[in-house]
């Protein structure tokens, strides 16, 4: 597998329409952990939820981190991390009626330096790989729309401009267990990895990630387009993104081999 290093950008954003930013997201001090959560249950519940659930997520990682490249080891910590997401949520929602209908979604990444993702989420918050001029959605909607168009029911434009694209099927805090999804992934050099809350995926298509994507060279420049261009979609919601830019690690042999080489590379051109 290509080695890989990464470059990594974070915005969030309450949209037009809202007042509140309901979601919440988290960036490791390494890097290698990406998570974004979208609260749901009113202004004072959506809030707290999504906050519940990073505020689990994190805790887990300072506490006992995955090795870096142990895939078993690393799938197994995200829904560990999911669940403890789930059951804070669950406990405080029935703790307290002000909020007794709260929940979140949450899409979590890690990623590791010989090219490898682990993903987990439940809910409609994604994750998309852009390569080579395409958008690929690695996660799968947990929505009663989506559920239609699976079920050749609605197609994909009508799940765009549905009143009813909103109603998850399952999510974070609701229930005392929740199924969690996991999905692995390969990266390359020059590839990106999008997490984002709904409310960029409401506004900018999949197919048009990649074109906004490619006149850009940060991640900081990802996620200022992609905001803007969901601002001017009218950003009827909070929108939150994580945006990954990978690159292949450079060729670092030996300083002791680098000069033998240059030495051999003298030798032959003399002898020629």
């Amino acid at each position: 597998m290509t080695k890989v290093t990464w470059q990594v950008a974070s915005v969030t954003d309450p949209g037009i329409k809202r007042t509140e930013n309901q979601d919440s997201f988290y960036v490791s001090p390494d890097k290698r952990l990406l998570v974004v959560a979208d609260g749901m249950g009113g202004m004072k519940g959506g809030s707290k939820a999504s906050g519940l659930a990073i505020a689990a997520v994190e805790k887990l990682w300072k506490a006992k981190r995955p090795d870096d490249c142990d895939q078993a080891l690393i799938q197994k910590w995200l829904i560990e991390a999911v669940s403890n997401a789930n059951e804070e949520v669950f406990q405080a929602a029935a703790a307290d009626p002000a909020v007794k209908d709260m929940g979140t979604t949450i899409v979590a990444a890690i990623h590791c330096p010989d090219g490898r993702v682990q993903i987990a989420h439940v809910g409609d918050s994604r994750a998309y790989l852009v390569r080579d001029g395409k958008t690929i959605v690695l996660t799968q909607d947990h929505s009663v729309v989506m559920e239609m168009v699976l079920q050749g029911k609605m197609s994909e434009e009508q799940l765009r401009n549905s009143p009813f694209r909103h109603y998850l099927t399952r999510c974070v805090g609701h229930k005392s267990k929740v199924e969690i999804d996991k999905t692995p992934a390969e990266i390359l050099p020059g590839d990106w990895l999008i997490l984002s809350s709904d409310g960029l995926s409401a506004v900018v298509h999949d197919e048009n990630l990649y074109e906004i994507i490619s006149n850009c060279k940060t991640p900081n420049q990802v996620c200022k387009k992609l905001l803007q261009a969901t601002l001017d979609g009218g950003a009827p919601d909070n929108v939150t993104i994580i945006a990954v830019r990978y690159d292949a690690v450079p060729d670092e042999a030996p300083a002791d081999k680098k000069g033998a080489a240059k030495d051999q590379a003298a030798k032959d051109s003399v002898a020629m």
